[in-house]
């Protein structure tokens, strides 16, 4: 027995719990490491998360009018596909599917394994269950698939029980955090403080042994896209809330304010954290931290013995729930594509709990291959470039949409236009064009993957008669 349509059951506090929760994975206690390396200062480690929250705020006040004009599953995908067509749409869908939201599952999956790892030494990611030739499946790999299998069953059984999971271990993930900056605060060392300010605006990579190597001005500019590719990821996934519009109540006012809310408590949040890093940690130390974990570092400065058991608890409750939102949101995208035709039919249908049950395995199915590929970390880094485009060409379509539909329905307007968007495009394209010419291997294999999905849309549409172009 399946359902016709989606039951809206989420509260304001359930939405933004879905935006925080979704952007808060591991990357905040990891790729500062990688930052630091790149621009060599304090100064720049807070502006490039501070560029990157002001990005990601103006985007999600953006994403607030297009939420408010179409209050339905697929949010993204749906928002490009009525402002440019069908193709753009299919091409979100696509590389969603294929890498964006399945390898982000993979990637977060194995890093509540690799901490996991810290209490149960048994899930260690350098242990080896399986080995054929050169190939290897770790633990930490088998446990992601575990947790993937597990979390996909629960949203499987409702929006209610996915809805639990999410807001209990959001609002434990933030309490913690918090938590953390506090604790930090409390450590705070005034001499390791001040000598990381020493030069804090020098933009300078920092090598190992606390040797450094000066920029040119313009190879400057390529480090701070190289950085912001790191706090990009971890800042991701915000507008998963989109996905799931048919499943909130009042969604025209409940979405633009929880895609505010959560993508402003997850900055400010980020900054604080860094801040503590900075407290207690030296920039070398930072940057040097073992597999680049500067949050167990820190919490073992600031813990004392105890901090690495406290870190990893933190970042397993972290990872566990932003896997529960990934997966939860992700479906709804494979569900409205399968009502326009243009993926597998079966995902677009709801089970007799009113969610999309084939769409939920179909997505748990690819992301489980991600895991045992151990690829998609790099992948991940290359996509960072089509994200953006993809956030780019969707404000865009704002101003498309207000001169094709000037007389929809608009219960929320961006706030700022048309300033704010036009920012927000323009750093864009600074930050894709710095990544083309600085490090194309962060940008043509995400391109690829993503113009692979024309001929795809192409052989769907011929093979299926009902297919029409717009217009």
């Amino acid at each position: 027995m399946s359902s016709s349509s989606f039951k809206p059951t989420l509260r304001l506090l359930d939405a933004t719990m879905v935006v925080a929760g979704s952007m808060i994975g591991s990357g905040i206690f990891i790729v500062s490491a990688d930052i630091t390396r790149h621009v060599g200062s304090a100064g720049w480690l807070i502006a490039i998360w501070l560029i990157t929250g002001f990005m990601t705020i103006t985007a999600a006040l953006s994403y607030g009018e297009l939420s408010g004009m179409y209050p339905k599953a697929g949010g993204q995908y749906v928002y490009l596909k009525e402002a440019y067509n069908p193709l753009i749409g299919f091409l979100y869908g696509w590389s969603f599917f294929s890498v964006i939201q399945t390898a982000t599952i993979a990637a977060v999956g194995v890093a509540f394994a690799k901490f996991t790892a810290y209490l149960f030494p048994v899930f260690s990611e350098d242990a080896v269950v399986v080995q054929i030739g050169t190939y290897t499946i770790s633990p930490a790999q088998l446990l992601s698939i575990v947790v993937i299998i597990l979390l996909t069953y629960i949203n499987t059984r409702g929006i209610k029980s996915g809805k639990t999971i999410q807001t209990s271990f959001t609002l434990a993930k933030l309490l913690s955090l918090f938590g953390l900056i506090v604790f930090g605060l409390l450590a705070f060392d005034v001499q390791i403080w001040n000598n990381n300010w020493i030069n804090a605006w020098s933009v300078q990579k920092l090598l190992p042994g606390s040797s450094i190597e000066s920029y040119t001005t313009i190879a400057a500019l390529g480090a701070v896209a190289a950085a912001m590719v790191g706090s990009i990821f971890s800042s991701d996934s915000w507008n998963n809330v989109t996905f799931i519009a048919g499943e909130i109540k009042n969604p025209q006012r409940n979405i633009g304010l929880s895609l505010f809310l959560g993508t402003l408590i997850v900055t400010l949040i980020y900054v604080c954290t860094n801040l503590v890093y900075m407290s207690v940690l030296s920039l070398d130390a930072i940057a040097g931290a073992e597999k680049d974990r500067v949050g167990v570092t820190a919490a073992q400065v600031i813990f004392g013995n105890a901090g690495t058991i406290i870190i990893a608890i933190m970042i397993m409750v972290s990872t566990f729930g932003c896997n529960n939102g990934l997966i939860l949101a992700g479906a709804r995208v494979y569900y409205t594509m399968a009502q326009d035709k243009l993926f597998f039919k079966k995902a677009g249908h709801l089970n007799k709990n009113n969610v999309p049950g084939y769409a939920l395995w179909f997505q748990c199915l690819f992301a489980c291959g991600w895991s045992l590929s151990g690829q998609y970390g790099q992948l991940l880094d290359m996509i960072s470039f089509v994200v953006v485009g993809f956030y780019m060409l969707t404000i865009a379509g704002i101003f498309i949409l207000r001169k094709k539909q000037p007389a929809a329905h608009r219960p929320y307007k961006a706030v700022g236009y048309p300033v704010l968007p036009i920012i927000y495009i323009l750093m864009g394209l600074s930050f894709c064009g710095l990544l083309i010419f600085f490090k194309p291997a962060y940008t043509w294999p995400g391109l690829i993957i993503t113009l692979l999905g024309i001929p795809i849309y192409y052989f769907i549409r011929k093979n299926d008669p009902e297919q029409k172009e717009p217009g």
